[in-house]
């Protein structure tokens, strides 16, 4: 059998087993991925994606007495619509099948889905990994170094209010980036994780010195990054070509406890009631780091919500989520792995959207049914994963980025 039928087998039952079910096979982790919608999007003027959003009220009203006929208006204060400039950032995975593997698997359906479906879900649960990570903390970081060291291999030590274990869950093998300020410091392999100290080993080829406050990186990433949840929410200078400097609504809304804190619910409130003058109004995505859980967990008998739809499946027991009613309406709690300790989120999900081309596709741009391609200098073929994307949101003071806080 020729190398072209091989493909063409290959391609015919990638695309019978595998080529519907991608979008449904996302882990549920995912938070991000799962709450926040994908809008496909065509690229406009300039290869971006751009977006009217509203950044000041209409300002043109004029008062009269009761009394008061055929009285002057004042004149017209129009509203402040921007443009804003979204780019799609873009993640590809790519994995071998070698050529006696792909053998095996073109005999028949069930041949190609045991031999795949190991290296298809792994593909897909790296990626959207990945992807969730930069949905949160593109152009942020991953981490930030507590104490480091120097050598061939360093022990780092990472600030417990930037430590996201989800992060280094599977991360051996993992080239990072450690950058002092905007200076590229060194580049190593991630060896071991030690969880319970927040430590991650790391091998460099030569003896390399890892500094206290070095922000570490994927490889290759920074600059090359969507502005995730974090940058968004924590902006003060120019964003998708809009400055918060000049419109507060382009701000996000920061609120930090006067003392480093445990989150609790009279927190997540005086949050809440921060963001409430700024036009909030919305019920509320709250992504917590799973340390903050079980202190939440606690707390919720007494603010749960009692009506037709209550579930004691979401609070007694806390399964999945913790929902409860503030002034601004309902707030749906939501532990993720990959939120940091130091932080929370408090998403209005109506203003969030995920924009690009494509969401996590196999599908190769040009060529919908042609899903593997044959290696030119080795026994086997490549399948690759890929997606252009970014988060956006249209009105960040309505969402909220809670900071100074600690695991109990």
């Amino acid at each position: 059998m020729s190398s072209i039928n091989n493909l063409n087998t290959l391609n015919g039952l990638f695309k019978e087993v595998y080529a519907d079910k991608i979008s449904m096979n996302v882990p549920v982790s995912r938070i991000v991925q799962k709450e926040v919608k994908f809008l496909s999007k065509d690229y406009q003027l300039g290869n971006k994606y751009h977006v009217p959003v509203v950044v000041a009220h209409e300002h043109g009203v004029t008062f009269a007495a009761p009394d008061e006929d055929g009285y002057n208006l004042n004149d017209p204060i129009s509203g402040q619509i921007k443009d804003a400039v979204v780019d799609g950032y873009q993640l590809t995975l790519r994995s071998r099948l070698g050529l006696n593997a792909a053998m095996r698997a073109i005999s028949s359906k069930n041949a190609f889905m045991d031999v795949t479906r190991f290296m298809v879900g792994n593909m897909l649960d790296s990626l959207s990994k990945k992807l969730e990570i930069e949905l949160l903390y593109g152009q942020s970081g991953i981490g930030v170094v507590q104490t480091g060291g120097t050598g061939t291999s360093v022990n780092v030590t990472i600030q417990a209010k930037e430590w996201a274990p989800g992060i280094w869950v599977g991360a051996e093998n993992m080239e990072i980036d450690f950058y002092t300020g905007n200076t590229l410091n060194c580049s190593g392999k991630v060896t071991s994780v030690n969880f319970a100290t927040k430590q991650i080993t790391v091998s460099f080829s030569s003896s390399q010195t890892v500094a206290a406050n070095d922000v570490i990186y994927f490889k290759g990433a920074k600059d090359k990054e969507m502005a995730g949840i974090h940058r968004i929410l924590t902006n003060t200078g120019t964003l998708f070509n809009i400055s918060a400097s000049a419109h507060a609504l382009w701000k996000g809304t920061e609120y930090a406890p006067s003392s480093v804190s445990v989150l609790s619910f009279p927190i997540l409130q005086q949050a809440v009631a921060a963001a409430m003058p700024k036009g909030l109004d919305d019920d509320l995505l709250v992504l917590v780091n799973p340390a903050h859980w079980d202190d939440l967990l606690t707390e919720a008998s007494s603010l749960r919500r009692f009506d037709a739809s209550y579930d004691p499946e979401k609070s007694v027991r806390g399964s999945k989520k913790i929902e409860f009613y503030s002034q601004n309406g309902l707030l749906e709690i939501v532990s993720s792995s990959y939120v940091k300790e130091g932080y929370a989120y408090c998403l209005s999900k109506r203003d969030w959207v995920r924009i690009g081309s494509t969401d996590i596709t196999f599908k190769r741009p040009g060529s919908e049914d042609n899903f593997f391609r044959e290696l030119e200098n080795q026994n086997g073929f490549e399948l690759r994963c890929y997606t252009a994307q970014a988060i956006f949101c249209a009105a960040p003071a309505r969402s909220i980025v809670i900071s100074n806080l600690k695991a109990e």
